[in-house]
């Protein structure tokens, strides 16, 4: 019997061994250097228009995305605890900088139940200057929009129309990407 035992642990171990040897490596959430390219933004074809969602500020004042209507928009879901939404949010702000000429915002919802406490000490600890801290505490907007994880971001028309979509943390912040996004949003 134990001898049987040894063999089942040894067993295992290499499985887990294996397994951990072949999975693709995650985002560390340090550099840009580990996030992906555009490669998996999805087209939404064609686009729809997205239900109507409420998120609030930093100052508690709730939001509405109609107000937004007339306007390009980049929105991220995301929240501080997600790896994958760390190493991503640099990028975003690089974003936000470049597509602000342009009339497009970059909108990050933060799920984060510690609220604008929370974002605002993340913000200051990565330096991020040019995002505003918006919070979906209740993942509203994902349940709303049909989102099955964090990262997602969806980019949106100036007609509030879903234009394309990206699950998982890309760099944003390259000429490539900022092309990409006012592409989409004037197509």
């Amino acid at each position: 019997m134990q001898l049987m035992s040894r063999r089942l642990v040894l067993a295992a171990a290499g499985t887990v061994a294996m397994a951990a040897l072949a999975r693709k490596p995650r985002a560390a959430g340090a550099g840009r250097s580990e996030l992906g390219d555009l490669s998996a933004l999805k087209p939404t074809d064609p686009p729809k228009q997205l239900p109507e969602i409420t998120f609030v500020d930093a100052e508690g004042q709730e939001h509405h995305l109609d107000e937004f209507r007339g306007h390009g928009m980049v929105i991220n879901l995301w929240a501080t605890w997600c790896v994958p939404c760390v190493a991503e949010m640099p990028a975003l702000a690089g974003l936000a900088k470049t597509l602000a000429p342009d009339d497009i915002a970059v909108l990050p919802l933060s799920s984060d139940r510690g609220g604008a406490a929370a974002v605002r000490k993340f913000y200051a600890a990565h330096e991020i200057g040019s995002l505003p801290v918006l919070l979906d505490p209740k993942s509203a907007a994902a349940r709303a929009w049909g989102v099955r994880g964090i990262p997602t971001t969806i980019i949106v028309d100036k007609q509030g129309r879903e234009r394309a979509r990206l699950e998982g943390a890309a760099n944003w912040s390259t000429p490539a990407a900022a092309a990409k996004v006012k592409a989409l949003i004037s197509g």
